[in-house]
């Protein structure tokens, strides 16, 4: 089996970190991914995708991207459901980011030195700051 995303888009606001149980970080992004090709009308559409990015991931991608910068998101689907008040069940599904590039924002990565950036990665990759202070 594979579960598998990648997506490429601009960010629709601005992430703001959350802490929630046992000091984890949290925060939801929106990024709009264009089409590649045109509807009936001749005009490119826009997806808006939730992405939930997870401790250092968040910690980060909050720190040094803003509304309109353009990330790379390497994560998987998660469908989750919910029970609204009229007892009707709705069903969402999300991107959990795993991985995030950087790919055009205007504040580069400072990281003081590689072991410190690969101590505070959680994610099952590292993030694009720890790999610019490796190099």
């Amino acid at each position: 089996m594979l579960n598998n995303v990648i997506l490429v888009g601009r960010l629709t606001q601005n992430p703001e970190v959350i802490e929630v149980a046992d000091n984890k970080k949290v925060t939801s992004v929106i990024l709009a991914v264009n089409r590649n090709f045109k509807n009936a009308e001749g005009v490119y559409e826009t997806d808006f995708i939730r992405c939930i990015l997870w401790n250092s991931v968040a910690s980060t991608t909050t720190e040094y991207c803003h509304v309109g910068d353009v990330i790379g998101v390497k994560g998987r689907l998660q469908t989750s459901k919910y029970e609204d008040e009229n007892k009707k069940t709705h069903y969402v599904t999300d991107v959990i980011a795993e991985r995030v590039t950087f790919l055009s924002t205007n504040k580069k990565a400072e990281v003081s030195n590689a072991s410190d950036a690969s101590d505070t990665c959680e994610a099952s990759d590292t993030c694009d700051a720890c790999e610019a202070a490796a190099t």
